[in-house]
């Protein structure tokens, strides 16, 4: 067994499986878009980005359109430091684990792009988000440039897969995934 992509431990959403000889092709689908819907509350940030961490700052909110600008400045390529606390090696470990350890490190910053950025709700500091993003795009990332940190974090697409077809009792053949690609490039 093997995947395409890893989830925070915090998120939910698809994931891509992949069995057997299905494995060698994992390549194929770990660098595909992805889209998530994600809560971000903008009145604290906290230690790890998302509502795991504790608490380290609390803000007052910004005014909806405030909001709108900080959005704006994050449409289209971006580049930010990838969180401290995520899978990323830093001098042969995971960074997590120095940060768990309170070792500072000095983060690389990530080259991405983002598609889409869409609120979908904003109310009493929290905005629900509908992301479209290149492989690679860290949302609490996005969450901290906001000035706030991920409460919720659900991964809808990636690449022609949805989340609302994913049925754990489904196995779609590695040629059929394999065509789903091609289809989507040209399609």
């Amino acid at each position: 067994m093997g995947h395409a992509g890893t989830l925070d431990p915090f998120a939910t959403g698809l994931l891509i499986l992949l069995s057997g000889r299905a494995t060698k092709v994992a390549g194929s689908f770990s660098g595909l878009d992805k889209r998530y819907l994600t809560e971000v509350d903008l009145r604290s940030r906290t230690s790890t980005g998302d509502r795991e961490g504790e608490a380290v700052e609390q803000l007052d909110p910004p005014a909806p359109d405030e909001l709108e600008r900080r959005l704006g400045s994050l449409r289209g390529e971006i580049e930010l430091p990838i969180p401290a606390a995520s899978a990323v090696k830093i001098g042969g470990e995971r960074a997590y684990r120095l940060h768990r350890r309170g070792i500072p490190v000095e983060m690389p910053l990530r080259r991405s792009h983002v598609y889409a950025l869409d609120v979908v709700a904003y109310a009493e500091g929290v905005v629900q988000l509908d992301l479209r993003v290149s492989s690679g795009t860290y949302v609490r990332a996005i969450a901290a440039a906001l000035g706030g940190h991920c409460r919720t974090l659900r991964r809808t697409e990636v690449g022609p897969f949805h989340v609302g077809d994913a049925d754990e009792g489904r196995i779609v053949p590695a040629a059929q995934a394999l065509a789903m690609l091609d289809f989507a490039d040209h399609g």
